[in-house]
């Protein structure tokens, strides 16, 4: 399967700067997860630029 990241690139809300892995999903995916972490797409805007990706952010985020 070829990546379509040209594609992911429009709906990614990513806003770390440096990020290498934007529009790479699976890369993203990857990445976060090994350090315990959920990606940018995951949280709704005001969370995700706080750059705090933890689980329990996400648990705060959405009242779980």
């Amino acid at each position: 399967m070829e990546c379509q990241s040209e594609k992911n690139l429009k709906t990614c809300n990513c806003t770390y700067p440096g990020c290498s892995r934007k529009g790479l999903c699976c890369e993203c995916i990857s990445y976060h997860l090994q350090c315990r972490q959920l990606p940018a797409c995951c949280f709704p805007p005001k969370v995700e630029r706080s750059y705090d990706r933890s689980f329990e952010a996400f648990a705060r985020a959405w009242n779980l």
